[in-house]
Order: structure tokens, then sequence, then C-alpha cells
């Protein structure tokens, strides 16, 4: 018999909640998405990543319930999981977790139960981001805000507020042990409650930083919530995973196409840019055609599924969303499943708008968006052939180079 090493890394699973908002009769956790209850969906989501020991923090009464399902997800990792029981808060609830963490454990994740559909990958890359991130690091997974946002008062719409500041934070929340038992401690006897792990660590004065987070690991809060939750389980394909990098470390090449007939409201989206004047293409979001043949090609490079399944009319969030928050987004993927962008060459074919005056203005945006990676743009008239020719539309093809990161 082979004796498997003590994880350094531990997981505190916060499944206390009542539910109250979910309009639930059990404890939040334990309502059943489908033949599943929430909590063990969530464990799945766990005992699918990287060994590491797993405290389940379950409401008081329940600790049995919490044992089974704990038991039923580990499988051969059992040894690795216990259950505790809850405090009356979600910060006493994560204190107890602390308490109950072994020795060796140099590395915590604080993880939601509610978060039930989180993948593996990212609970992975939060682990991995603290041991790489120093004495006191501070992690947590985000997502950048795609809705517009205004400042209100009462029924009043005050200011807008820029929305490239700001992102949507999700869980796990990884951070170093002993700083964070310590800034736990200071919370606890001051009386101070925080919104999340992040903001108590922070106000210890540590620094936390964040890495792309996961659209499956949105929060089960109310039943609209849940009802997502079954919707993605029951009727959407499966969360992909990507094909493991070469271990040669060799880049991956990727195809994507678009095309828009012309007939949207509003002024024209192509390339990141606003054609004032030109008549707009019709879609889901705002018909750039180029960024959308983009985003196809990177994920068909990454082996992470195609627009429809990250973008589609399933994600109503991005209705009239323009190219730099479907590339920003795509880039966010991208990293998570442990890919660089190389390079991206693209060829746009239709007879309006008139390309080459903003062709440089056209590659910089997309390049932005792409976290600065080269962004070359070629454009034909297609010599009045086609519906591109015929004046109905445009079409537009992409090639895509990703890297996998080094080591993976």
């Amino acid at each position: 018999m082979t004796l498997q090493p003590v994880p350094d890394t531990a997981i505190i699973v916060v499944a206390a909640g009542s539910g109250t908002r979910l309009g639930a009769d059990a404890p939040k956790a334990l309502v059943g998405i489908d033949e599943r209850t929430i909590l063990r969906h969530a464990l799945d989501g766990v005992f699918s990543a990287a060994p590491m020991q797993v405290v389940v923090v379950a409401p008081a009464g329940y600790e049995g319930v919490a044992e089974t399902v704990l038991h039923a997800a580990a499988g051969d990792r059992a040894d690795l999981g216990r259950v505790v029981t809850g405090g009356d808060t979600r910060q006493g609830s994560v204190a107890r977790g602390l308490a109950a963490l072994w020795g060796d454990v140099s590395t915590v994740l604080v993880h939601d139960a509610a978060r039930a559909l989180t993948p593996a990958a990212l609970i992975d890359a939060v682990a991995r981001a603290v041991r790489d991130g120093g004495a006191d690091a501070g992690v947590i997974p985000a997502l950048p805000v795609v809705d517009t946002l205004k400042r209100v008062e009462a029924a009043d719409v005050v200011d807008a507020v820029d929305r490239s500041a700001l992102a949507s934070a999700q869980t796990p929340q990884g951070f170093r042990r002993e700083p964070l038992e310590a800034a736990y401690a200071v919370a606890l006897a001051a009386g101070a409650e925080y919104t999340d792990d992040a903001a108590l660590y922070a106000a210890a004065g540590h620094p936390v930083r964040h890495i792309p987070g996961s659209e499956r690991a949105f929060k089960i809060t109310v039943p609209a919530d849940l009802e997502r939750a079954r919707h993605l389980l029951a009727g959407a394909p499966a969360a992909r995973t990507p094909p493991p990098p070469s271990s040669s470390g060799l880049p991956r090449i990727g195809v994507g196409t678009d095309v828009h007939a012309f007939g949207g409201e509003g002024n024209l989206w192509l390339a990141g840019l606003e054609w004032p004047g030109e008549q707009p293409l019709s879609g889901h979001s705002d018909g750039d055609a180029v960024a959308h043949a983009i985003v196809d090609a990177l994920l068909a490079a990454a082996g992470l599924g195609d627009i429809g399944e990250h973008f589609g009319t399933a994600h109503p969030e991005y209705a009239g969303a323009h190219a730099d928050v479907f590339l920003a987004r795509t880039r966010e993927l991208l990293g998570a499943a442990g890919f660089v962008i190389g390079n991206v060459s693209v060829q746009f074919q239709g007879n309006r708008p008139r390309f080459s005056p903003r062709r440089a203005e056209a590659e910089r945006a997309l390049s932005a968006a792409l976290g600065g990676a080269p962004v070359a743009v070629a454009a034909t008239t297609t010599d009045g052939l086609g519906f591109p020719g015929r004046g109905e539309g445009v079409a537009v093809t992409a090639v895509a180079l990703v890297v996998p990161y080094p080591g993976r």
C-alpha cells in the first residue's frame, strides 16, 4: 500500500445557510437541483479537483445528512473530508471550518456550497494562484460586469457607473492560512461583519487579486437561480473539459466564422468600433461578426466549445454587449483553461462599411480587448458575388493561435 502525501491545501465548503430566500423547507444546501442536492453538486466539483482536505460546515441538526452526502461524493477520498457544525453567521461558520484544518495545511479555500456548479478547473486555478502568489496572497475568481450600471436615489437615476472598474466576485476564494486565521481572529473579536472573506482579508491589510471566474459558478439564492441550475444540468450540454495541453507546449490553432445580415436597429458595430451612419447588423448582441468570429476561433483552438455555448440566447446578460465584453470574457475562459492568446488573423467580406480607413483603429481595439494579443484584419468586397457582394450582409473568417501556459 502506497501512502498518499498529506495535502497542504484545504477547502472549507460553507453549507449552513437557511435557504429562506429560496423558499425551501430545508437548509439551502440540502435542496435538490435534480436527483442530487446543491451540496452534492458542489462536492462533486470539489472532489474532481486536485486532492485537498475538505471541511463541510453544515447546519446544526443536519450534520449526519451532510456526512452522508460528503461520503457519497468523495468516493475513495473520504478520508480527506469531515463535517463540522456551522455558527450563527457565515463568518462564524468559516471560523469553525478553520479550526478543523489539519496542521499541514498552508493554503485555504473558502467556498459557498450555493455555487454548486463551480467547475473543478476553477477550484484548482484559485489554489494554484494562491500558492504562486507570495506569503500573504489572497485570490478570488471574478467575472466582468456586463450590465450598464446606474447610481440611483429613490426612483431617480443620479449617475452612470463605470463598469470597467468593477467585477463580480465568486468563490472559492483562496488565502494563505496564517494571515487568514489572524484576520478572522481580529474580525471576530471586533464583531465586524464583511460581505465576503476577501473583504475581511483586505481589511487586515493583505493584498487580494482576481483571476478569471466561471459563468457556471453563479450562486443559487432565489428560485430563479435554482431553475437556471436545473436547466443547465438537464437541457444544456455538460461543461466541457478542454483536452489537456500537450506536454511539449505546442501551440493550437482554431478557425471561426460568422455571418450577419443587415437589418438591426441603431448604429453599426463592427470590429469593436461604432460606425455612425452605416446600416447595422442584426444579432443577439450587437451583430459584430468580426468579434464573434474571433471568439469562435479562440474557443475552438482551446477546445472550449463555441460562441453559442458561452454567449448564446441562454445567456441574456450578453444581449446588446459589444466586442470588448465578448473578447475579454473569452480571454478569461482561455486563461482559466491554461492558455494564452498568440495572435488572431481575420478576413472580412462585405461591400460596406469601407474598412481600410479604420483598419488600424479596429486592430488596436480588438487587440486591447484581448489583452494585447496581435490582431490583423483584412477586408475584401468579393467582386459583387454572393450575399456580401449583393450588400445583404457580411461574412467573416478568423484564425487564432493559442499557446499553453508554461508547465501546463
